[in-house]
């Protein structure tokens, strides 16, 4: 086998062969793009043995051995896609290897090309390839982490613009329940300081609450106008426009936000709809196309990426860890897992106790044995997980009998 260290940076990567007894073939810095793949395949070509020449291409390149720090990327597709078989190692697994071989600290690209290929010479096994995902899954992989994201960064700018809003006029988080919704959004970019806010008519403020589909808009109308009128305390004129100016922009960048969470919401359900797993994941209770999307992004559709249930809750980051120490012997929740995949799941198993009586009394049941809500919760989501397991496994879709038939059992 050939072993290949590939330590990447944004305008090359650093090479380094080595054979099976860890002997350097070839050190070299290649160029980011097709010219540097392409030089890689010759390094590597140039290193195989004579009589490997008449072996199948594909028997060739299982034999060669890649270790990278990442697992995105048209590098990384191009050496998946010429049957290399490369492992994404983790950064921080790299540098508990390099104290490992020096402690003095030192680091250079060079070094780290070649901790790389002895990580992926030696300890290969306790390490996991780049999944074998297909195009769709990767699509909505990238859709659905977007479209996180963008969720995430109007949560931050709702904050940004509560904090604002409490400094200088307060009487608005009073009238607006929800800042990001439509109608709070368009009163605040018409009124946006305490003054303008007194003077919208009764005839504006019901025309954005029809807009934004409220109910009993007559009477919540007449609630924002006085709010809005009612006497408070203002700060002085100058500060008042600069925080006025601020709420303005933040306003118009929440907008922005509402607007492309749609759109790219759309676009996620319409890679999820063509997935050949949509069904099944539709099937599970408390699985919106959303969630769905999210959970079939992060698990991947590589269907021998887990060897069984129990490989999917270590990768999801459900299962628990052991702490065990002389007499002394602690079960502790796994922190260090993948946050987007950690955060879906939490809200699968919450949405699954409206849908699923199975689900609701296995929560009950932890429960009523004094563990807390989110204790409880990621629980609930280390079973899902198991269930959803033997659901893509079988190619069958959910049935709440055969999921919880001992828990309600038990209940009975």
């Amino acid at each position: 086998m050939l072993f290949v260290g590939d330590d990447w940076a944004e305008g090359h990567h650093d090479i380094e062969i080595v054979d099976d007894q860890g002997e350097v073939q070839v050190r070299r810095r290649l160029p980011e793009g097709l010219e540097g793949v392409t030089r890689l395949h010759s390094l590597i070509a140039s290193q195989l043995p004579e009589d490997w020449a008449d072996r199948d291409p594909s028997e060739v390149a299982a034999l060669v051995k890649v270790g990278i720090e990442t697992d995105r990327g048209s590098w990384v597709a191009a050496l998946v896609a010429a049957g290399y078989e490369v492992f994404a190692i983790n950064p921080l697994s790299v540098a508990r290897y390099r104290e490992r071989h020096s402690t003095s600290g030192a680091k250079s690209d060079a070094a780290d090309a070649h901790l790389l290929a002895e990580i992926v010479r030696l300890d290969r096994a306790h390490h996991r390839p780049v999944a074998q995902d297909t195009d769709q899954g990767e699509a909505i992989k990238l859709t659905a982490r977007t479209h996180q994201s963008l969720i995430w960064d109007r949560s931050r700018h709702v904050a940004r613009l509560r904090s604002t809003l409490r400094e200088y006029f307060p009487a608005a988080l009073q009238a607006f329940e929800d800042l990001d919704a439509p109608d709070a959004l368009e009163l605040l970019g018409r009124a946006p300081d305490p003054d303008q806010a007194a003077r919208l008519s009764t005839a504006v403020i019901t025309a954005a609450l029809k807009r934004a589909r409220r109910r009993r808009v007559d009477d919540r109308a007449q609630r924002l106008q006085n709010i809005l009128r009612a006497p408070e305390l203002r700060q002085p004129a100058v500060l008042q426009s600069a925080y006025s100016a601020v709420v303005s922009s933040e306003v118009a960048i929440i907008i922005a936000l509402n607007t492309q969470i749609d759109r790219l919401g759309a676009v996620v359900g319409e890679h999820f709809g063509r997935h050949r797993d949509a069904e099944i994941y539709l099937s599970l209770p408390g699985l919106g196309v959303i969630l769905a999307s999210r959970t079939l992004g992060e698990f991947g559709d590589d269907p021998d990426r887990y060897a069984d249930a129990k490989a999917r809750k270590n990768y999801a980051g459900t299962s628990p860890i052991t702490r065990a120490s002389g007499t002394k012997k602690v079960v502790l929740a796994r922190y260090a897992r993948n946050r987007r995949l950690g955060d879906a799941l939490q809200q699968w198993a919450f949405c699954s106790l409206r849908g699923s009586p199975g689900a609701t009394a296995y929560y009950h049941q932890l429960r009523d044995r004094k563990i807390g809500h989110e204790a409880a919760l990621r629980q609930l989501a280390n079973r899902l997980v198991g269930i959803l397991h033997g659901c893509l496994k079988t190619r069958t879709a959910y049935d709440e009998t055969t999921a919880w038939a001992h828990i309600m059992a038990a209940t009975a």
